[in-house]
């Protein structure tokens, strides 16, 4: 629909100005049909998918009627998860970047509750919480609720099926009669319904009608494919397109933490998130997933809703959901600000009919792919190189390593030997073995008898160990030949390791000693730099001493080494 520009709906000046420097040319149309009546002081009930832009369509009201000069909680925003929370606050500041004095603060659960009452005793007048710890706060009189103009609660049908319903009826009750409440709903159930009855003043309905429940920009489709070889499927097509940024969704934590650790053994840049990870580490994992140290978030469905990267150019559901709305929550994570993506979900045997529920849901079809062979994957990893090299010759970024080559050419060797040669160890060096894929058919899928899934070449289904790992990641772990290793991430510590690329020391083996021997946290680590003869890495101050003491008498590839801090360039 056509939607009016921001300047006709009726928004103060401050908040314009800030929405002109963001580049937002027009309002989605929920926000085209949310901000008037809001405006106006009414209730609104917001019916709009993850994605659409309900955050301004219920931020731009709530800065709208905050007195910067009055130090006290005036608007409060509810919202499921820990992760929507911070995104949320995130939006609030920059739409409210020109509304100086502003103080908006995220509280949650998991974060130091001395920094959160600082903030709350500092007079912030936009609070976006989690109703857990909003309750702790409101019972223990650091959050006051009494002068609450407008309460927001974002995504009310996933806070009450999370089981939050006794903490928002508690938290609600304490505002004042005189306020407005703005509830935003993926679904219309009949526990919204009940809650809006309770609390709401005869809300108005904004209802934003979808065609279809999922982009069309997001690329679906489907591979048959049993648990055993999940991993495998995934690196295969990992490889024949490599992603930027890539969400691999599981439904337990032990899905998570099984895959994340196969991937990293296989040498990717990954790293999990889940409800057993602090809520320190899981903020250093999002940040290093935003800033593309870490290629592919392995993740259940807490991380779901609340992600807000654009960048993202794949979705896995590598254990497909129970509900086709978390489904469609998934795949919301790419496809995003009008990029492509691709979203790739794992079934066997009876998973399929959950599939067709989804595509019943959705109201679109999900096409069944072939899995890439080992040949197709190889044949893959030839044309990159190949387009690599050719990039590389067309702009000139080489050095030419002229003397190493006349040294070649003098004993003999042609040039095309030479560049053969060399190729040759590129490939090796970047590349994997494939491992066999159980192929058993199913025969009472609904899709058909002949499900062909893949490479037939062994079809006893047993699975080969890798003699050879996927390249290192150089997003992820940095490999220089000097000393400079990058600025420290604040809290970390670099420890120096006497061993490095010369003794066939890769990032896999540094993960697994500090993770299974020194015993750190699973996510903890920070960046791993590789040169010839050492390696440094980055692990929480806290902890450091810890990482040497365990793995002093410890060896990497067979061989002993020497472990302390790291103390420069003459250690």
């Amino acid at each position: 629909m056509d939607t009016p520009p921001f300047s006709e709906l009726g928004l103060p000046d401050d908040l314009l100005a800030a929405i002109e420097i963001l580049g937002y040319e027009r309002p989605s149309p929920i926000q085209a049909m949310s901000i008037p009546p809001a405006l106006a002081g009414k209730d609104i009930l917001g019916l709009s998918a993850t994605g659409s832009g309900k955050t301004a369509a219920f931020a731009l009201p709530a800065l709208s009627m905050i007195d910067v000069n009055e130090r006290y909680p005036q608007v409060l925003i509810l919202c499921p998860t820990r992760e929507l929370a911070v995104q949320v606050c995130e939006e609030v500041h920059k739409l409210g970047a020109k509304k100086k004095g502003l103080q908006a603060t995220p509280v949650y659960g998991g974060a130091p509750m001395d920094r959160q009452l600082r903030a709350l005793r500092d007079g912030a007048q936009l609070v976006v919480g989690t109703p857990g710890r909003l309750l702790d706060h409101l019972k223990r009189g650091s959050f006051d609720a009494s002068r609450i103009k407008m309460a927001v609660l974002d995504e009310a049908d996933r806070m009450l099926d999370m089981g939050f319903k006794e903490e928002m009826d508690e938290i609600l009750a304490a505002l004042p009669e005189q306020r407005q409440i703005l509830f935003f709903s993926a679904t219309m159930n009949a526990g919204v319904s009940r809650f809006i009855k309770k609390f709401g003043n005869n809300p108005e309905i904004v209802e934003i009608e979808q065609k279809a429940m999922t982009v069309s920009t997001v690329e679906q489709s489907y591979y048959e494919v049993r648990q055993r070889s999940k991993v495998e499927v995934l690196s295969r097509i990992l490889d024949m397109n490599p992603p930027r940024l890539g969400i691999i969704f599981c439904n337990t934590k032990r899905s998570v933490d099984e895959c994340t650790e196969d991937l990293v053994n296989r040498g990717y840049a990954a790293d999990r998130l889940h409800g057993d990870i602090t809520q320190q580490m899981r903020e250093r994992v999002l940040k290093r997933f935003r800033d593309g140290a870490v290629e592919l978030l392995v993740a259940t469905d807490v991380a779901a809703r609340g992600l807000d990267i654009d960048e993202i150019d794949i979705v896995f559901n590598y254990d497909l959901p129970t509900d086709p709305e978390d489904y469609v929550h998934r795949i919301g994570r790419t496809g995003r600000a009008g990029r492509s993506g691709r979203a790739v979900s794992f079934v066997f045997g009876r998973e399929i009919y959950r599939l067709q529920g989804v595509e019943r849901y959705t109201r679109q079809v999900i096409k069944r792919e072939k899995i890439p062979s080992v040949e197709q994957v190889e044949g893959r990893r030839a044309d990159l190189i190949f387009e690599s090299l050719k990039e590389r010759l067309e702009t000139g970024g080489f050095d030419t390593y002229q003397e190493n080559i006349d040294r070649l050419l003098e004993q003999g060797h042609t040039p095309t030997d030479i560049a053969g040669a060399l190729i040759t160890m590129l490939r090796e060096s970047s590349g994997r073995e494939g491992a066999a894929i159980q192929e058993d058919r199913e025969p009472d899928g609904p899709r058909g008898r002949d499900n062909n899934r893949g490479d037939r070449n062994n079809r006893d289904g047993r699975e080969r160990p890798e003699r050879r790992e996927r390249r290192d990641n150089t997003e992820r772990y940095e490999r220089g030949g000097n000393r400079d290793a990058g600025a420290i991430e604040g809290g970390m510590s670099r420890l120096f390791i006497s061993l490095g690329k010369g003794a066939g020391i890769m990032p896999k083996d540094i993960v697994g000693m500090m993770y299974r021997e020194a015993g750190l946290p699973d996510g903890s680590l920070g960046r791993i730099t590789l040169f010839p003869k050492h390696c440094l890495v980055d692990v929480p101050e806290g902890l450091a001493d810890q990482a040497i003491q365990k793995t002093r008498n410890s060896k990497l590839r067979g061989k002993a080494f020497r472990i302390d801090h790291d103390r420069g360039p003459n250690q």
